[in-house]
């Protein structure tokens, strides 16, 4: 591992649904041996989200180069702009932050709807294909949702539009520009190629030996438990069958693969649907809480899926 201070580490600057920062002490003891050996040069994430993992990985381990993807257009805009412009980014972010926080608690909320009400209408005059200085504001807005909505859930409806309500900050106000973070996540961002793509992307740019994460929208482990957009594409079944079949063809390519997921036996022990696709490999379930639910006596410990072809 790399001789670098814990506490200097960059950690992820978005907050995300499933995101994996609380299971990184789990995980540290999952990842493929030959990642401690310093044999793994390449890392690729096709759902990217926080970055957790690869932020823990890439600062940890001797990683020269790493394949993030995401279908989610304004995430990618926001890692692009992170990686390349972040300085600038947070003129922006400070902008917005010091208007938000100056305000009481109610004209805060009014600020938020407003703010994201002009975030959705603009959305039509990106070119997410091309980057450019439009892009800077953007992913600032885009950070300034994330630290001020609801417990940072990005959700949005079928139309692409951005629908998360407020936070409530009754205690303390929102961390929403944190500039050492952000400074040092730019500089792990370096050794990466960020871009938007779908999962199956990720067989195109495998370079032999490589470590692969997947943390795919999770199946919905109970029938009201359906939270699994995060774009304007749904993913269910069907996808998580095409998923299996690229981790079955990296595994065939020599790739070191990893892959999370709810666990149906939280609800239904009787549920093998994760076993039943991944036969073979080896499935281990670690210690999780669940954070997103409605109602509060739902929320608590769980397992999850942990996925390795090593």
């Amino acid at each position: 591992m790399k001789d670098t201070e814990v506490l200097t580490q960059a950690k992820p600057f978005i907050k995300w649904v499933g995101g994996k920062s609380q299971l990184l002490n789990q995980f540290q003891q999952l990842y493929p041996q030959d990642l401690a050996k310093g044999k793994i040069k390449q890392y690729c994430e096709p759902f990217l989200g926080g970055g957790a993992v690869f932020f823990d990985v890439s600062q940890n381990f001797s990683i020269e180069s790493a394949q993030l993807f995401d279908i989610n257009e304004e995430l990618v805009l926001t890692y692009q702009v992170v990686q390349r412009d972040v300085e600038k980014m947070m003129e922006f972010l400070d902008r917005y932050a010091r208007k938000y926080l100056e305000l009481p608690a109610l004209k805060q909320k009014e600020f938020y709807f407003e703010f994201r009400t002009n975030y959705n209408h603009q959305r039509f005059n990106v070119d997410f294909k091309k980057y450019s200085e439009a892009w800077i504001p953007r992913a600032a807005q885009m950070i300034f949702l994330n630290k001020t909505c609801f417990n940072g859930l990005y959700r949005v409806n079928s139309k692409g539009e951005f629908n998360t309500p407020s936070g409530v900050y009754k205690n303390h106000q929102p961390r929403i520009l944190d500039e050492e973070n952000l400074l040092r996540a730019s500089k792990v961002l370096q050794i990466a190629e960020i871009c938007i793509a779908n999962f199956s992307q990720v067989e195109h740019v495998l370079k032999n030996g490589a470590f692969v994460y997947f943390d795919p929208p999770y199946r919905p482990i109970s029938k009201t438990a359906s939270f699994n957009r995060y774009s304007a594409n749904v993913f269910e079944d069907e996808q998580q069958i095409q998923l299996a079949n690229i981790f079955k063809k990296l595994d065939e390519k020599g790739a070191a693969v990893m892959l999370s997921n709810s666990d149906p036996k939280n609800e239904n022990p009787d549920d093998h649907f994760f076993d039943e696709l991944y036969e073979g490999f080896h499935i281990k379930r670690v210690q999780a809480s669940r954070l997103v639910n409605s109602k509060a006596h739902k929320r608590g410990p769980i397992t999850e899926i942990v996925v390795m072809n090593y």
